[in-house]
């Protein structure tokens, strides 16, 4: 079964080829008490920074969100875009790329139809994430971190459909960061700003911060 193990690797049916997943299980030993959303069913989707320059769904970042997902009761399902590990396809600037998340939500919904779904991506995948949103019923959540605003759309008019947590980091030496607040500023609806002075890019040296400071945005944002 597939929420028997810690982890199930996954191979899912996407627009191109067979898209390489993992679906990382809660704990059967978590309590609530423990975990907040133990036993509420819910699965976390997150996406990788970019292709090209070396993101996979073992990036540091995303291996972090899983943790923090995983250890407040949510499953977490991460996959590799095509032409990435063993996904099969090429990379496709980000218009099939939006395709594979589409796949794998489609995976989910068939698969695990008794799951509500949360979003979250990372640099690249953030854009992905961000763009999905849109099109899930019932979405409970969007994490997006280190989010490259002024190099793919976001928000519909400034609003998202759930509640949404931007993490981000001053030091950024690939997104521009006061361009991120500036757009967070403007966002309307349940936001959160998750902001290191002393973060570059890649939260090295802040990511135990950063789980610790997503969970509790997350405790806050989503209603049990």
């Amino acid at each position: 079964m597939l929420l028997d193990k810690k982890e199930t690797k996954l191979t899912i049916a996407g627009p191109v080829g067979e898209l390489e997943a993992a679906l990382t299980n809660v704990d059967a030993t978590l309590t609530t008490a423990a975990g907040m959303f133990a036993g509420q069913h819910l699965l976390a989707i997150i996406c990788h920074p970019h292709p090209q320059q070396g993101g996979t769904m073992d990036n540091k970042v995303v291996t972090t969100l899983l943790r923090t997902y995983r250890d407040i009761g949510i499953q977490v399902l991460r996959f590799n875009f095509r032409g990435v590990g063993k996904s099969e396809g090429v990379f496709d600037n980000s218009v099939g790329e939006l395709d594979d998340l589409f796949a794998v939500i489609h995976w989910v919904k068939n698969t695990l139809p008794d799951y509500a779904i949360l979003l979250a991506g990372f640099s690249f995948g953030s854009s992905i994430a961000a763009r999905a949103s849109y099109y899930v019923d019932g979405l409970v959540h969007l994490t997006l971190v280190a989010p490259p605003v002024e190099r793919y759309a976001y928000d519909r008019n400034g609003k998202f459909t759930a509640p949404v947590c931007i993490v981000q980091g001053d030091q950024d030496e690939l997104v521009n960061a006061n361009g991120v607040y500036a757009w967070v500023a403007a966002l309307e609806g349940a936001v959160a700003l998750i902001r290191y002075p002393a973060a570059g890019h890649f939260f090295h040296g802040c990511l135990s911060t950063l789980k610790a400071d997503l969970t509790e945005k997350l405790l806050t944002q989503i209603k049990p």
